[in-house]
């Protein structure tokens, strides 16, 4: 669904526990990573932050099978987890699973919402979108991960949600937890009338409060 592409240049650390990672964020400006999966054993990492804080930006970063240059060596893989700093939000730790090009792997994806404004229960019907969901987990081939799922509000009347199941997947996607039966079938947004204030509610919000 996307052309973007993500490469890191990693190295290989060697220096390991809190102390040197401490010392490699604050003197060298680089983060600690790890890359495990595959038939290789895990690697201890470590990448720049300026050009880890740029890759963030991008809402696509996360639903990408990413190059990580190893020492120059290029490696597939998917970011699985990412720590970030309480306070200042700043990345501090990543890992990062190799990919097969022939084994399913599974991620979640954003769901993307277009036509809202367009919506048929919105613009003629007069109701408005609560969404329930931001993203889904999918499993496919690393060679068929979208980067988003889009979620088509065009023709939704009021009064109608919208479930896992309703979603138009790309062909070699697919939603795995519907495969353990309707009850996990999750909404993902419906259209529903606006609410509109009672007189004894907007009354209680005019009234002088009592001395």
């Amino acid at each position: 669904m996307s052309a973007a592409t993500f490469t890191l240049n990693a190295q290989v650390r060697t220096l390991e526990g809190k102390g040197a990672s401490r010392r490699l964020r604050r003197l060298e400006a680089r983060i600690p990573a790890v890359i495990y999966g595959g038939s290789k054993p895990a690697q201890s990492l470590s990448l720049e932050l300026r050009e880890v804080v740029k890759a963030l930006e991008n809402e696509a970063f996360f639903s990408h099978v990413l190059t990580i240059n190893v020492d120059s060596k290029p490696q597939q893989a998917v970011i699985k987890d990412l720590h970030r700093h309480p306070v200042k939000g700043m990345p501090m730790h990543m890992d990062f699973l190799r990919v097969d090009a022939t084994h399913k792997i599974t991620m979640r994806v954003p769901l993307h919402f277009t036509n809202q404004e367009a919506c048929v229960g919105v613009k003629i019907e007069g109701g408005e979108i609560t969404h329930f969901l931001a993203d889904i987990e999918v499993a496919c081939l690393p060679s068929k991960l979208p980067e988003f799922i889009e979620v088509d509000m065009t023709d939704v009347h009021l009064g109608t949600t919208l479930h896992m199941s309703d979603l138009k997947l790309p062909k070699g996607v697919e939603i795995p937890v519907l495969a353990l039966g309707a009850d996990h079938d999750q909404p993902v947004a419906n259209v529903h009338a606006r609410k509109v204030a009672t007189t004894d509610e907007a009354a209680e919000g005019t009234a002088p409060e009592a001395e």
